[in-house]
């Protein structure tokens, strides 16, 4: 599967980008999982965002949180790609990607996710750890994982 890669700071989205952002993110996290929460957190001002296009339609997105802001070590969060690239290993890039980018821009540090609890062996193939019991958020079990 051919993505193109962006990264970008929240003021150097373009309203476009913004749109698909959140069409994206609302259709997965709300509709498809059937999770009312506030999806606008105020966490993505102060992150980079991480969109992988295929064509005109966002396929894959993620948002890179620096350490500091919501854990004390970098995160990865809003992991997320669209329906239409699924079993097409879109995800799989998304996170190879993901990782790449969050040691480019913050070091090698550890990474800290809040996953989904039935996403646990596909965050653990990538190096990542469980380090919490599991704990609802939203009413969809999660828990913490830590990539050193």
């Amino acid at each position: 599967m051919q993505i193109e890669w962006r990264l970008k700071q929240f003021d150097e989205l373009t309203p476009h980008e913004l749109y698909a952002i959140l069409q994206l993110r609302i259709e997965v996290f709300v509709v498809e999982q059937h999770c009312v929460f506030q999806d606008a957190d105020n966490n993505d001002q102060g992150s980079f965002h991480l969109m992988g296009w295929q064509d005109n339609l966002l396929a894959a997105y993620t948002r890179l949180v620096p350490p500091g802001n919501i854990y004390e070590q970098a995160s990865i969060g809003r992991v997320v790609t669209s329906p239409n690239v699924r079993r097409f290993g879109a995800g799989r890039q998304l996170m190879q990607q993901s990782i790449e980018t969050v040691y480019q821009l913050f070091g090698q540090g550890p990474i800290k996710i809040g996953a989904q609890f039935y996403l646990k062996k596909f965050y653990e193939s990538f190096g990542f750890q469980q380090i919490s019991d599991i704990y609802l958020e939203d009413d969809i079990e999660h828990i913490y994982m830590m990539k050193p």
